[in-house]
């Protein structure tokens, strides 16, 4: 343990240089503008940044990278709560109540409870990353086929959570999102599904396609009917500030989420997105009175952007102890380590112990700088509400459809983005689908359902030649 400290302290001398900080806060700005626009996200936001690192110190090229990957955990949650638009796929559940919030006049607060749960659950995760990652990653690495398909199951189940009045509309969305999931090559036996031909399909539907059109595009839709019809209540700006009251209820939601989110992150291929779904769900399922999920229930912020957050670092354990990443996005950042010189894996620690230590202390850094940054731009934030909605809406359509075509500069990409939109507007105004639990619903069966359908039940049961994988 004094070896560890000692190491971390090593690391500190390491990231509070002059250039270091400097990394660090143009990471956590850039991260932040990042997250906050719809459509960009981490992967496509530290994938432009490559280029930019090339020749640079690998220490300080790594926190910055690491830096601007917390930055956008954090911003990601601000367009969700203000104007129902996920900034990136991690956020989509924390629409049901954050934007509830909004409407309700209490935007600060949730935007409050969502930079302070972030540095929460990212300052307890960077703890359990220095001191459990080499016992967690040898846990990680006994999840075969069967355990991964059982940890997706677990994570379609969160659907029940987002059910609403009516499970059978929710089973219905899931469905829908695990058709959509198919669409594509499929990873064990190569055989194109449900492409029609189409070879831009080959390579399957993006996240960022399906949020984009069922949240953006379908919010824009509506908010125009809404206006042409004097039927869009202004949303009020209210107080800018947490309560003592809200912040002591919301604070066992980001021990929870912290939990659960840092040990999915931990897990290859689980990701952001499913931890935040599953934490939402164990807390709806805690709560004595679940019907005030989704009716703007703080702990509804509180647990997801936690969850987020802390799978983030999470991800950083496979890479750091095994060279494994544990998500697209540290795939990028195990390419740019390896650009730099330095190979991920057991022995970085030992062969660059700048780099190792130096990354684990900018983390402190760079979340203590998020949550300066963060929370005076509370009140900033709230005032977006207060741009004029045929002003702000064009705008946020405008950006959206600028993230969907700057990832893949495809056109089919932005037709799918179109009719994703329309098929979301489509829900809401049929009396007998109505329903603004369906959204989530098949966005969190889309992005569980490739990882679920590669490790599959049957692979396991011919790898182990024994019926009784099936059960178990």
């Amino acid at each position: 343990m004094a070896e560890v400290f000692s190491s971390l302290a090593y690391g500190f001398s390491v990231a509070l240089t002059p250039a270091n900080l400097v990394w660090a806060t143009v990471g956590s700005v850039i991260g932040t503008l990042i997250g906050v626009l719809p459509g960009i996200g981490p992967v496509s936001g530290i994938a432009i940044l490559i280029p930019v690192i090339y020749g640079m110190n690998p220490a300080s090229a790594m926190i910055m990278l690491t830096a601007m990957y917390y930055g956008t955990m954090y911003g990601g949650s601000t367009t969700s709560i203000l104007v129902n638009v996920p900034g990136e796929a991690s956020s989509v559940v924390t629409t049901l109540d954050g934007h509830q919030m909004a409407r309700q006049g209490r935007a600060g607060p949730a935007l409050a409870i969502a930079a302070i749960g972030s540095f929460v659950s990212g300052t307890l995760s960077i703890l359990g990353l220095m001191l459990f990652a080499v016992p967690l990653t040898a846990l990680a690495l006994k999840f075969g086929p069967a355990e991964y398909f059982g940890l997706m199951l677990l994570g379609l189940s969160s659907v029940t959570s987002l059910a609403g009045k009516s499970l059978v509309k929710a089973l219905l969305s899931m469905i829908f999102g695990l058709m959509i999931a198919t669409i594509g090559v499929d990873l064990s036996t190569g055989i194109a599904r449900y492409t029609f031909e189409v070879p831009q399909l080959l390579d399957g539907i993006g996240f960022l396609v399906v949020a984009i059109g069922l949240f953006a595009v379908s919010e824009v839709l509506l908010a125009v009917e809404e206006l042409g019809q004097a039927r869009r209540e202004p949303i009020p700006l209210g107080r800018v500030w947490l309560s003592w009251k809200e912040f002591a209820a919301s604070w066992w939601a980001m021990i929870r989420g912290t939990v659960i989110g840092f040990y999915i992150g931990v897990l290859p291929a689980a990701g952001a997105t499913i931890a935040s779904f599953m934490s939402y769900d164990v807390e709806k399922r805690l709560a004595k009175d679940p019907s005030t999920f989704g009716k703007g229930d703080i702990r509804g912020v509180a647990a997801p952007e936690s969850a987020n957050n802390a799978a983030a670092v999470g991800n950083m354990v496979p890479l750091m102890t095994l060279g494994i990443p544990g998500s697209s996005t540290t795939a990028i950042m195990l390419g740019a380590l390896m650009m730099l010189g330095v190979q991920p894996g057991p022995l970085m620690y030992q062969k660059n112990p700048d780099v190792f230590w130096g990354l684990i202390a900018s983390m402190y850094i760079g979340n203590t700088m998020l949550l300066i940054l963060n929370l005076p731009l509370v009140g900033l934030w709230v005032k977006i509400l207060a741009i004029p909605e045929r002003i702000l809406y064009p705008m946020i359509l405008a950006v959206s459809v600028i993230g969907v075509y700057g990832v893949s500069s495809s056109t089919t990409d932005l037709l799918l983005a179109c009719g994703f939109g329309l098929l979301g507007y489509w829900w809401f105004w049929v009396p007998s689908w109505s329903s603004r639990y369906a959204r989530p619903s098949s966005f969190l069966t889309g992005a569980t359902g490739p990882c679920s359908s590669a490790p599959s039940p049957w692979s396991s049961w011919s790898s182990r030649s024994s019926p009784w994988s099936l059960p178990t």
